[in-house]
């Protein structure tokens, strides 16, 4: 009861902190775009450390989301909700399609089959008319929400706030459900799980639509945030982004996918001008000294140190 306590607390003192955030001077573009990336770990998250399944390839429903909501916005005129919900929509159908393939296989046979899946997802961005190939799409517009302007950035940046708050609180809701405790059953023990009776493979596969969904959700507002889609939210290596920000963070904890998003966007914001490309090997090295030292992540060695204090 007392750590259920401290953990709202610690909830509340982050929301808090995220509500007068703008008014502290810290830049919103900034905030909005680390928050999209949390909401993107956050869905791998439900996918990896609740569900046990390493996908190689969530880059193909963040990207393709992103350039849905962006082409519908721009060309097609839809509004801005919409346009939120189509991509999301395209996103959870691409991941029912890859989840039926994917989860016939485990371990890094499944892992391979994301990754060559999401290549093709790449390249069919690449090629296709509506992405705007090469120079993807500009100037896509933030329109309005249910009335609020969106070109305001601190309207957007309070939608992107509760649109976080959301996810996180959906999240905990499914891993405390009796359908999140045989998750994490077939996480621990996929023989034993099955042996009880329970289909693994629906199970499998619900989560891994509701992970494509979530991340969706993602590409859709960091479309919106930044206006613009481009071929780096499908590549590989946003893929790996998101692996490292889960990892970094603590896999299988709530909160995890959130400090590791804030610890990498605000490594690439800080050092992008200063050190280039190089940014990338600094932000490895700390994930190599983090897995060595930390293995469970920041947020689980906290949690850990907690447990035995």
């Amino acid at each position: 009861m007392e750590h259920n306590r401290q953990r709202h607390f610690l909830y509340l003192a982050l929301l808090a902190l995220g509500l007068i955030a703008p008014w502290l001077g810290v830049y919103t573009v900034y905030l909005m775009t680390l928050y999209c990336f949390a909401i993107f770990a956050c869905a791998f998250n439900l996918l990896l450390g609740f569900g046990g399944m390493l996908s190689f390839g969530h880059a193909a429903f963040f990207g393709l989301s992103s350039y849905v909501t962006g082409w519908l916005v721009t060309s097609q005129g839809y509004s801005t909700l919409s346009a939120i919900l189509g991509g999301v929509v395209a996103a959870s159908l691409l991941g029912l399609v890859f989840g039926f393939i994917a989860i016939r296989r485990s371990g890094i046979y499944f892992a391979m089959i994301t990754m060559a899946l999401a290549q093709i997802v790449y390249f069919a961005c690449l090629q296709a008319s509506f992405t705007g190939g090469e120079n993807g799409l500009q100037g896509v517009p933030r329109g309005r929400i249910l009335g609020l302007d969106l070109s305001n950035d601190s309207v957007m940046y309070y939608v992107v706030l509760l649109a976080l708050c959301a996810v996180f609180l959906g999240i905990q809701r499914v891993i405390e459900s009796p359908f999140g405790q045989v998750l994490k059953a077939i996480r621990e023990n996929e023989h034993r799980a099955e042996s009880l009776g329970y289909f693994i493979n629906t199970h499998k596969l619900i989560v891994f639509v509701m992970s494509a969904s979530l991340a969706g959700l993602a590409g859709s507002l960091k479309c919106l945030v930044l206006s613009f889609a481009t071929l780096s939210d499908v590549l590989q290596s946003t893929s790996g982004e998101v692996i490292l920000m889960t990892m970094l963070g603590g896999a299988g904890t709530l909160l995890g996918p959130v400090v590791g998003s804030a610890v990498v966007v605000t490594l690439q914001n800080t050092l992008a001008d200063k050190v280039g490309s190089w940014v990338n090997v600094i932000i490895g090295g700390i994930f190599v000294l983090c897995v060595l030292a930390f293995r469970k992540g920041i947020v689980g060695e906290v949690l850990a140190y907690l447990k035995r204090h």
